[in-house]
């Protein structure tokens, strides 16, 4: 037999297999056993897909002696002296071993043999690290859960979570929150199991408190939570909705008028009432005043009344009075070239209008006031005066004429005045032409209304056809 088998035949007690004790494998002790009676799982690299070897067939129990005697033959046996008790080996009947097995064998117990402690460590370390892994991973994933309560618009739910803070909570839970939404604790806040987090959203509220109007927004649920929220003194207060209305996330328009204190003034007596009217008028009709006819107060009746505002009622009696009115004429100049630069000569007198005017008289609590012009009418419309304007040059001097003494003339005639009248109306001017005289001279008008040149100038005319007859008193101051 080669170097690598170490079993033999050999009698024993009788006849039997021989066993090789010393490359037998280890059992408890007291207890022999002969090799296979143990399944070897090892399986080499090489014999992975090899199908493994039948178990071998039970073996009959055989009773140990109770002293055997010496081996006559066969390697030495160092269990042989010792004593023992009597027990029952299990030995594998006798079988042949082919080549092939035995190779088998034998490579395993090499295999086996060669085998250090480090190698099962190595095994055996992943192993411990996989389960240590898992127990601690989950240590961890239990530790990491959080049962908390989220409260959105006041509807709770109790969530588990892993989030670490309450901003990433919302966002696990798609929670969008804006600048006029509230959240408590605040997002950045972090989590621990047993947190409640309450989330409210902002809504618009067009309030409308005592006429003014604001724009604001509320995390209430309802008006009368809004009221309080807002500062707002409801008791006794007007309110466009009930206070139990709820505010949904659209919002509402909410008109509030607070009670106010308001003071009202009419006839020689005072009364104070507290009211949340929209007007003064109503006000007014709060403190038992009626307003008849013109009646009205001292602010407009359509204003909001204020706090401590005190109101004076102006009991008014009114009537009308018509007055006629002259329109004045409007004067219209043209121009004329057949008088001279200078001479205006009214061609049509003028007529003033009539219009007819009335006027509201009223008394204020007894006091008449100053009237006002309510309605006017033209009665006849003014007729313009026209007015000839001259364009024609002036001569500058009549032959036999101009050395004369004119202005002493026209003092003893008229005072030197141009536009002297006498007494009996029929003379005018400087030298007191009457009319007709006049307008032979070529004159229009009136001589008094001529310019004092050209009175001047008809008065040479005259003298040059007449001589000083026309002025007998006084001609003879032309040649003094």
């Amino acid at each position: 037999m080669s170097n690598s088998q170490h079993l033999e035949y050999e009698p024993y007690g009788g006849g039997g297999p021989y066993v090789d004790l010393h490359n037998a494998e280890t059992v408890a002790y007291g207890v022999y056993a002969a090799p296979g009676t143990y399944d070897d799982t090892y399986r080499p690299a090489y014999e992975a897909c090899e199908p493994p070897p039948p178990p071998p067939p039970p073996q009959p129990r055989v009773p140990h002696p109770a002293a055997p005697g010496p081996y006559e033959a066969g390697p030495y046996d160092p269990h042989a002296a010792r004593p023992r008790p009597p027990e029952t080996l299990q030995l594998p009947a006798p079988q042949p071993f082919p080549a092939a097995e035995s190779g088998r064998a034998e490579r395993r117990r090499r295999a086996r043999s060669a085998e250090r402690p480090e190698s099962a460590m190595r095994r055996l370390l992943p192993q411990a690290l996989v389960v240590a892994f898992l127990a601690g991973g989950t240590t961890a994933f239990v530790a990491e859960d959080k049962a908390v309560e989220l409260t959105v618009d006041g509807k709770p739910r109790t969530l588990h979570t892993f989030a670490d803070d309450v901003g990433e909570l919302l966002a696990e839970e798609g929670v969008k929150v804006g600048a006029h939404d509230m959240v408590a604790p605040a997002p950045g806040t972090p989590l621990t199991s047993g947190d409640e987090i309450a989330v409210r959203y902002g809504r618009p509220v067009r309030l409308t408190l005592d006429g003014h109007r604001h724009e604001m927004w509320t995390t209430a649920s309802t008006v009368e939570e809004a009221l309080r929220q807002l500062g707002v003194r409801a008791e006794g207060a007007y309110m466009s909705v009930s206070r139990s209305q709820p505010i949904g996330r659209a919002g509402l328009a909410l008109d509030v008028r607070t009670e106010r204190s308001v003071t009202v003034m009419a006839d020689g007596r005072a009364r104070t009432v507290r009211t949340n009217a929209a007007t003064v008028r109503e006000a007014v009709q709060a403190a038992g005043i009626t307003l008849r006819g013109q009646d009205t107060t001292s602010v407009d009746p359509g204003s909001f009344p204020r706090d401590g505002q005190t109101v004076t009622v102006l009991r008014i009696t009114g009537s009308q009075e018509v007055r006629e009115e002259q329109i004045p004429f409007p004067v219209r100049r043209t121009e004329d070239p057949s008088l001279f630069k200078g001479t205006e000569v009214v061609e049509r007198t003028g007529q003033p209008g009539l219009r007819r005017v009335t006027y509201a008289l009223r008394t204020v609590n007894g006091v008449r006031q100053r009237p006002r012009r309510i309605r006017d009418e033209v009665v006849r419309a003014p007729r313009a005066q026209v007015v000839k304007v001259g364009t024609k040059p002036r001569p500058t001097s009549v032959q036999r004429a101009d050395g004369l003494n004119w202005q002493s003339l026209a003092a003893c005639e008229s005072g030197g005045r141009p536009n002297a009248v006498d007494p009996s109306g029929n003379y005018g001017g400087l030298y007191q032409f009457d009319n007709r005289t006049w307008h032979s001279l070529g004159g229009s008008g009136r001589p008094q209304d001529a310019p004092a040149a050209e009175q001047t100038f008809r008065a040479k005319k005259l003298y040059v056809r007449r001589g000083a007859g026309p002025w007998p008193h006084c001609g003879t101051r032309l040649h003094g």
